[in-house]
């Protein structure tokens, strides 16, 4: 899937980069919300979703008083 066309950003979700922002959205993540039913590792196996775009998340997360599952 080419990233070129898709967006920056995605719903609630904070500037993670094009490669991870199409990785949450071929999972069907498009908030924050969602992205707590998720665990770190679960996040870091999608391809393109690196360490730097999990630690954003976890930041964003943590604004909104949420965190990911447990792995």
């Amino acid at each position: 899937m080419s990233t070129r066309n898709v967006p920056a950003q995605i719903g609630d979700l904070p500037p993670i980069g094009r490669p991870a922002t199409s990785a949450l959205l071929e999972a069907g993540i498009t908030t924050l919300a969602q992205v707590a039913t998720h665990s770190r590792r679960n996040l870091l196996a999608m391809h393109g979703v690196g360490p730097k775009a999990v630690d954003i998340l976890a930041a964003a997360l943590a604004e909104q008083g949420l965190a990911f599952a447990a792995s």
